[in-house]
């Protein structure tokens, strides 16, 4: 199956949008179409040996509409944006002129109509007896350029009426027609009563002129067109601010000179030149030089991250210092920025399951309205009331009734939601995805890479012979030197705190146990317990200790010096501080939570323990865990399952909701519904909050779009007449469903400011988890354990701060800091700082980086 997506144009109405997908969807080889009133596209799949774009295209002609294939490599995300913007903007313009010279006609309409009535003086030969033919000749001439100036509603209106598929244009060409008919006939009427001296009739029917009627209705409508148009425009902004970074050219090296050159004409591998201050043109790896990148536009990250030779870059993102050259690897519409615009627009053109009624109603709400009319006018006209009631009657259920609201309630509100949700780096497939994220009752969590960082990390450092740098110095020596993953955590680790170098030689290999080498003149052995029972080096002094790392799903690795134990260095894929917050977060919310994972008991129970897991499943494969998302769904639960998006697809493709967490910019994860852009298991949080939003969101616009039908359709008929008295006016209800479309739209537009609120702080839950984790009761006196992350914390009141650049540089000094872990929060201006770590080199790192100590608690 292939998927495209097409744009429609002629749409005025959820009827169009109805319409188009009723032909589409009766075409041989289409299996799925969604078309969207907001954005005037249609996003079909299909069988490509069956079916053409051509064919496709054509059924849309046959429904009245024309269609072209969307999309072309060769634009950058920019480019391709700034033709939808263009598209919006002509249609305002458009309607803004249509709107100015109506007006032009209307005022001068309405005054001489109604000024009278008003005591406003009138010219002699309009006023007064003997001169009602002048007086309705004058409106009907100014009501004919008014006709002709919104003449496409009537074209419209009546081609889509002869196709027996009626829509908003419909409604508004019968109702105008219908007063222009009873004013022109109205006219007639003076002049027979003027020729039969019936003076009367004349002094009737110049009352009875309905011209201004017809020509306030179709000014009111172009108005709330206009309207409607600038309020759909916002529904883009989310998108809109992504591209408005991208710069339009890129600097590139080619023979040894730098040429400014468009963003669309960059090749792959080509190098691009990035100063410091500049926006990053297309998606790279880094060639030359260093910097630090703002990526807050695509992650929603605001502390800069530093990037070296090697690492990779996202177009959009902002060089804030240094000098590089990077490597293109994604341009025009294969870039990231690209790939979550289309991910954001397909979710658009999608169908929220919220929105399959609105659509069943507006299949068959204007040939009901028209009934509905028709039969209003017959009935009291039958009752006795004269043509002109009958006919006001008629007109204004027409007018009112246009189905702009309903049709627009649930795109505004999901174009809104998913251009939010891009905006916080988390990238919604579906409309469908959006409204189930909301209805999860559980949460499933994979381990590795979502809840943990996924690579191991030096935890502890246990000294049983010598010094700690002593250990330090010969264990990042001879691990450097292996290419297992643990030696590179340790190594890693050296690099990081500074270390000794010793010469090693001899260095040797023991598949499954460790390696052995000479350092300094001294024989090493470094692995696990069983390299040191084969070389005889009894281990049975350290059984207590490897208990308790067990137990806290830690990996220890020994370290001997001529046959002698130096101590152990113990590490571990470490849980990620913001897996924690969000295990409360989703509790608190009355969200069950459970861990699968394909580790050990002992280390599957440490992890759940860290995060407050209590139902965990370990050791299970791939095609287990979606049994067990198979068996909770069995169980009536809504599931939601997050993973990496490749060990874990068959489960997020069970799931009710399959989230791919960490994806950075791979964010085309094929199994999952939803992409997070972010390595943050708290964007899960935030992904169900801002889905519950825009399902009470898109509730509230049907619930209003559907009163204001229910309410206003009996008051334009009559029904409390007979009552109260009330009669509507149909000027007032063609101001009535203007009214209505904008407050739709208003009402989703709400959704771009939201923000979900996290009811827990990194740094907050850091020290209670850390105090938890780190608890030495389990060990004896005689003990020597150095810890690489302390308990100890301190709060620090820094002043100077003023934005997430200046956090961001706090943050780092302090952490450059040895034996410190530090977090700054920018809203309290404070830091956390975990380690030993003295008073006196907190306030040197902080004065360094540029700003002060107040207080440190």
């Amino acid at each position: 199956m292939t998927k495209k997506t097409f744009n429609v144009t002629g749409m005025t109405c959820a009827a169009c949008s109805a319409r188009v997908e009723k032909s589409v969807s009766k075409t041989s080889g289409v299996d799925k179409v969604s078309v969207n009133l907001l954005t005037n596209s249609m996003e079909v799949i299909y069988d490509e040996n069956t079916l053409t774009p051509k064919e496709i295209i054509s059924a849309v002609e046959k429904a009245g509409y024309a269609a072209v294939v969307k999309g072309n490599k060769k634009k950058s995300a920019s480019a391709s944006q700034e033709e939808n913007g263009s598209i919006f903007e002509s249609e305002a313009k458009a309607l803004k002129n249509r709107l100015i010279y109506s007006a032009i006609f209307l005022i001068p309409l309405f005054y001489i109509s109604m000024g009278h009535m008003l005591g406003l003086p009138l010219p002699p030969f309009l006023h007064g007896k003997g001169n009602e033919t002048a007086f309705a000749f004058t409106q009907f001439l100014l009501t004919v350029p008014i006709v002709f100036i919104n003449i496409s509603y009537f074209k419209n209106g009546f081609k889509n009426l002869c196709r027996l598929s009626p829509n908003m244009d419909s409604l508004i060409a019968i109702g105008s027609s219908a007063a222009i008919v009873y004013g022109i006939f109205a006219v007639y009427r003076i002049g027979w009563g003027y020729g039969h001296g019936d003076y009367e009739t004349v002094a009737k029917y110049s009352m009875d002129l309905y011209f201004e009627s017809a020509g306030t209705i179709l000014t009111l409508i172009t108005l709330g067109k206009l309207l409607e148009s600038r309020a759909k425009r916002k529904t883009t902004d989310a998108i809109s601010s992504l591209v408005r970074l991208q710069p339009k050219t890129a600097f590139v090296i080619r023979n040894g000179a730098v040429e400014e050159i468009p963003v669309e004409n960059v090749q792959y591998g080509d190098t691009v030149s990035v100063k410091q201050g500049s926006t990053i043109p297309v998606d790279g790896v880094i060639v030359g030089g260093s910097c630090t990148v703002d990526a807050s536009a695509i992650t929603g990250e605001s502390i800069p991250v530093e990037k070296n030779i090697g690492d990779k870059v996202t177009g959009a993102t902002i060089n804030t210092s240094g000098y590089i050259e990077i490597k293109a690897t994604g341009i025009g519409e294969e870039s990231t920025l690209s790939s979550i615009i289309r991910l954001v627009e397909e979710a658009s053109a999608s169908k929220a399951p919220v929105a399959r009624a609105a659509d069943k109603i507006s299949g068959v709400f204007v040939p009901v309205v028209i009934c509905i009319a028709v039969l209003a006018a017959f009935v009291w006209f039958i009752l006795g009331k004269d043509l002109e009631f009958s006919l006001s009657i008629g007109i204004a259920v027409l007018v009112i009734s246009c189905p702009c609201a309903l049709g627009l309630a649930t795109p505004t509100a999901i174009m809104t939601g998913t251009g939010r949700g891009a905006q916080m780096g988390i990238l919604i497939k579906s409309a469908e995805a959006l409204e189930k994220a909301g209805k999860t009752d559980t949460v499933v969590l994979d381990k590795t890479g979502t809840l943990t960082e996924g690579k191991p990390k030096v935890t502890d450092i246990i000294v049983l012979s010598g010094t700690e740098k002593e250990l330090t110095d010969i264990a990042v020596s001879v691990e450097r030197l292996s290419e297992h993953p643990l030696a590179k955590a340790i190594a890693e680790y050296g690099k990081e705190k500074g270390f000794s170098e010793k010469a090693v030689s001899n260095f040797k290999s023991y598949g499954g146990m460790g390696i052995s080498a000479e350092a300094g003149g001294d024989f090493i052995l470094a692995g696990n317990i069983r390299l040191m029972n084969t070389n005889g080096i009894n281990s049975d002094s350290v059984k207590k200790i490897t208990d308790r790392l067990a137990s806290e799903g830690k990996t220890p690795l020994f370290f001997a010096k001529n046959g002698i134990m130096l101590g152990i260095i113990a590490l571990a894929d470490t849980v990620k501080e913001s897996s924690k917050t969000a295990v409360r977060e989703l509790f608190d919310m009355g969200i069950d939570v459970a861990m699968l994972t394909g580790d050990n008991k002992a280390t599957a129970d440490a992890i759940g323990k860290t995060c407050g897991i209590e139902k965990i499943e370990s050791e299970v494969m791939p095609q287990d865990k979606e049994a067990y998302i198979r068996k909770l769904q069995d169980s009536g639960h809504k599931v939601t399952m997050v993973g990496d998006g490749i060990n874990d697809a068959p489960a997020l493709a069970k799931a009710d909701t399959g989230v791919a967490i960490g994806a950075g910019t791979d964010i085309a994860v094929d199994s999952a519904d939803v992409v997070l852009v972010r390595s943050d298991l708290n964007d899960v949080v935030r992904l169900i909050k801002l889905s519950r939003k825009t399902l009470k969101n898109i509730k509230e616009n049907l619930f209003w779009a559907l009163l204001y039908n229910s309410l206003g359709i009996p008051l334009a008929a009559g029904v409390f007449y007979g009552i109260s008295g009330w009669k509507l006016n149909p000027m007032y209800g063609a101001a009535a469903m203007c009214v209505s479309s904008v407050c739709v739209v208003s009402n989703a537009l709400r959704l771009r400011k939201y923000t979900p609120k996290l009811k827990y702080s990194v740094s907050e839950n850091k020290n209670i988890s850390d105090k938890h984790v780190n608890n030495d009761t389990a060990l004896s006196e005689e003990e020597q354990i150095v810890k690489v992350e302390n308990s100890m914390t301190k709060k620090v009141v820094i002043d100077g701060m003023m934005c997430t650049h200046c956090s961001g540089r706090v943050e780092k000094a302090l952490n450059a800091v040895p034996g410190a872990s530090a977090s700054v929060d920018l809203e309290s201006k404070t830091a956390t700082v975990s380690g030993d770590v003295t008073d006196e080199a907190i306030i040197n790192a902080v004065t360094e980086a540029g700003y002060t100590v107040l207080e440190i608690k």
